[in-house]
């Protein structure tokens, strides 16, 4: 399902830098830049918590009230994250108009569950559509249920949405339903990996069947 259009209030900014920045999300606000559609780029600050809330789906729609111009609807076209903190470092919006189509990646959902003994690999885990730019999915929805070993579902076998086309590749496979490896089958390919990098294991100690030979001299005495 398409997700409703987010409206985010945004200041203009001046002071450009490292140290700017870092000031601003001390302040916590993010720095961005809106440009596309011919427009002159128009560097911003956004409020922190409504923007990281909205960018939890990378396709969200965005409107960006910027102060003394119209409303602009806005795509997060790169979002730079901190590696570590949940924190964005920097957003840039890419300009939209209502009724254009854009590309974006969607991420692929599963659902259901596939039949006994098998295994369900995502092997994408988005896909690449077209579709109007008011109406892009969250994501792409493709069931497992009683899918059986052998089963491959590659892109072309993804239902799109309506007004939706796909642009990823359509032999793309995206999952993919094996057998379920056994213990014992498990245990031999680790055994032959090891066996191939080389790695040995100590044979177990085995306890001793004698008593030491201290003790039989003590009791050949007595």
């Amino acid at each position: 399902m398409a997700h409703d259009e987010i409206r985010i209030e945004s200041e203009t900014r001046t002071q450009f830098g490292k140290g700017a920045a870092r000031k601003l999300r001390r302040a916590d606000k993010i720095p961005a830049v809106l440009y596309g559609h011919g427009e002159a780029p128009v560097h911003l600050a956004l409020p922190f918590h409504s923007t990281f809330q909205a960018l939890k789906n990378p396709n969200a729609l965005l409107t960006i009230a910027v102060e003394g111009e119209a409303d602009q609807l806005a795509l997060a076209k790169d979002v730079q994250r901190d590696p570590i903190k949940p924190v964005i470092e920097h957003v840039d919006l890419v300009i939209v108009k209502r009724g254009e189509k854009v590309t974006v990646e969607v991420p692929v959902h599963l659902e259901g569950e596939a039949a006994p003994e098998t295994v369900v690999t995502v092997d994408a885990q988005t896909l690449e559509i077209e579709a109007d730019v008011t109406n892009l999915p969250d994501n792409l929805i493709v069931s497992v249920e009683g899918l059986a070993i052998g089963t491959m579902i590659h892109a072309s076998d993804v239902e799109m949405p309506a007004g939706a086309t796909l642009v990823s590749d359509p032999e793309l496979l995206v999952v993919n339903i094996t057998q379920q490896i056994s213990a014992d089958e498990l245990e031999a390919e680790l055994a032959d990996a090891e066996a191939e990098a080389g790695i040995e294991h100590d044979a177990p100690e085995e306890e001793a069947a004698e008593a030491p030979e201290g003790d039989e001299e003590s009791s050949d005495k007595e």
